[in-house]
């Protein structure tokens, strides 16, 4: 009995580092890396190695709702106010009403692809409706594809809030179908719940964040009790909400949300740790539900899986997010990119497990077929967001180059930080720059000897230096010690060929550049011209085309709200079909462009 426990426990370690290690082909090759923990794991199950035999979906569930809870709650912590200023209403409408598009449009193509009832195939429809965030922005770091702010931000809040909506609807169809109920049992009832479920995980989650701060910045513990204090109030947030049957995940975001925006003892400490823990959590739901899955059932279904999959990829969600989108002047090509980076990802896979536990006959088709989607979105978007994002002219390049910095958070209640930089080769520190009165060094560290800010004079490249500063002073630092940007064509390309003053006349640049205006637009400074074309709030690198040029966002203050820099293109970015790079097979990239194309043919330029 001891000896085959310590067989397991060596198993299951040995997965986890497999998984670990994985990331680093991940990396190499740019693949998601939900994909590569999954394969780990269909690779040790019984239809691979065999070197795990997993069938509980009651503990893969269980698992997979603690992990995802403090996942969560990292994604709520992570995200900044400024997000939902900048989309904060079209994202949760995204996370509401596209969801509900989403799961509707694919619940009605589910019912005639699988010949089942209308609440089966809306079944599964709410199971393929919510997208996976820690897969779209771990390709896109990996890519190297830095987007505009405010669709990042969409992006961001999209996929951490529309996991409540996709797990509610899943749970009452499977109450409703395993109960014999029909679809004319849905009435106002329902309607009942769901608010509650909003409303009181809102509620539960928003008392979870403010006891989580009086936890940290009012009751002494030792140090490193703090971020396991925190972790397991955010577990518990979960919890409680689930019991009064409100929306656990979302409490468990909001209470990341509300935390990680309130100034908190030992925050980068607990920055550190949760992401570690965040991590864990990731490898461990998608190890399990790898392990979860028997692939030699895949093939009674892959038809059906891929049938749905295309109409999920190209049809459901982009027209959920132009219908949703469209309200808040999003342009065709933001639109686009939306559509496509919707990939579906380990909360899909978790939400197909709920039919099997739920009793309901044939659950475990409902688990396969979520299980193959899901690897077909992968592979099929996840490979593509690059190029998608390159093709739409959605890249923007860098504001500022790397950051030599170490940050440490003193151990009292002093709102300094102690910072340390290390002065880059051409940054403006190293030639010559002026540091600011409040920034001068505490201590400078130069060929391994320590010296004093007057000692050691003008500063050099490679020394390292010792400031204390505020948090919100940071940034302004960053500035001073980052490495430069490249000037290459990307860049030039994307910020315009000239550069206008804000309050350029457009009745006089508009004979320059051989474009009209009319009598009203011609008395607008070029910034008043930007303001009135393009949504708000404005972002860097926002562009609105007229006649034959681009009028561009260059510069902004720090609030965001005055353009400091006007750039021109007199070479506005087209994307070309023809020249789209997607590494895809053939047949499916001729299918995707076929796709793409038609929804572009309708698009009315800006």
């Amino acid at each position: 009995m001891l000896e085959a426990q310590t067989v397991a426990i060596f198993i299951v370690a040995g997965l986890v580092c497999a998984a670990i290690l994985s990331s680093l082909l991940s990396f190499r090759i740019g693949s998601p890396l939900l994909l590569v923990f999954l394969v780990v794991g269909l690779a040790a199950g019984e239809d691979g190695f065999g070197l795990v035999v997993f069938n509980d979906a009651g503990t893969a569930y269980l698992i997979g709702s603690i992990a995802l809870s403090v996942i969560l709650f990292d994604s709520g912590y992570a995200t900044r106010f400024r997000s939902y200023r900048a989309a904060g209403v079209p994202a949760v409408v995204l996370a509401t009403a596209g969801v509900l598009l989403t799961a509707g449009l694919t619940g009605t193509a589910a019912k005639f692809l699988f010949n089942v009832g209308w609440l089966e195939g809306m079944l599964l429809g709410t199971i393929l409706a919510s997208t996976d965030a820690a897969a779209v922005f771990f390709l896109l770091r990996v890519g190297g594809v830095t987007i505009r702010e405010r669709i990042r931000s969409l992006l961001e809040i999209e996929s951490g809030t529309n996991d409540p909506m996709a797990i509610f609807l899943t749970l009452t169809l499977v109450e409703l179908i395993a109960a014999g109920a029909g679809i004319e049992t849905l009435s106002a009832g329902l309607l009942g719940r769901f608010a509650w479920a909003m409303l009181g995980g809102a509620l539960i989650g928003a008392a979870g964040g403010w006891l989580i701060l009086v936890a940290v910045n009012r009751i002494q513990f030792d140090k490193p009790l703090y971020p396991l204090i925190v972790l397991s109030l955010a577990v518990t947030v979960f919890a409680m909400a689930s019991i009064v049957e409100a929306s656990g995940f979302l409490a468990t975001y909001i209470a990341g949300l509300i935390a990680g925006n309130m100034r908190m003892r030992y925050s980068q400490a607990l920055e550190d740790f949760q992401s570690g823990v965040t991590w864990f959590c990731q490898i461990a739901m998608f190890l399990t539900l790898g392990l979860l899955a028997t692939p030699s059932e895949f093939p009674a279904v892959f038809a059906g899986a891929l049938a749905i999959a295309a109409f999920l990829i190209f049809f459901a969600r982009p027209l959920a997010v132009w219908i949703c989108l469209s309200l808040f002047r999003f342009s065709p090509a933001d639109m686009t990119f939306v559509s496509w980076v919707g990939l579906r990802g380990a909360v899909s896979i978790l939400l197909g497990i709920i039919p099997l536990v739920g009793g309901i006959g044939d659950g475990q088709s409902y688990f396969n077929i979520a299980f193959i989607v899901v690897l077909l979105s992968l592979a099929i978007q996840g490979w593509s967001i690059g190029p998608v994002a390159r093709w739409l002219g959605l890249l923007v390049p860098p504001i500022k180059g790397p950051v030599d910095r170490i940050q440490l958070e003193l151990p009292t209640a002093s709102r300094h930080e102690l910072v340390t930089y290390k002065i880059a080769p051409d940054s403006p520190v190293a030639l010559g720059a002026r540091m600011p009165r409040w920034a001068r060094p505490s201590l400078v560290i130069r060929d391994g000897a320590s010296m004093s800010a007057r000692r050691a004079g003008r500063l050099k490249e490679g020394d390292s230096i010792y400031i204390f500063v505020t948090p919100r002073q940071v940034q302004l630092l960053d500035k001073l010690f980052a490495r430069p940007v490249p000037e290459d064509e990307f860049t030039s390309t994307f910020f315009g060929d000239f550069i206008l003053k804000p309050d350029a006349r457009m009745g006089d640049v508009a004979p320059l550049y051989d474009f009209s205006v009319s009598e009203e637009e011609a008395e607008l400074s070029a910034e008043e011209f930007l303001l009135r074309r393009l949504p708000q709030p404005l972002d860097m690198g926002d562009r609105t085309t007229i006649g034959t040029v681009d009028l561009i966002v260059r510069a902004l203050n720090e609030e965001g709200t005055r353009v400091l820099e006007v750039g021109i293109s007199v070479q506005p970015m087209r994307p070309s079909l023809e020249t789209m790079p997607l590494p895809l097979p053939a047949s499916v990239r001729k299918v995707l462009l076929k796709a793409i194309g038609s929804m572009r043919s309708g698009m009315r330029e800006e």
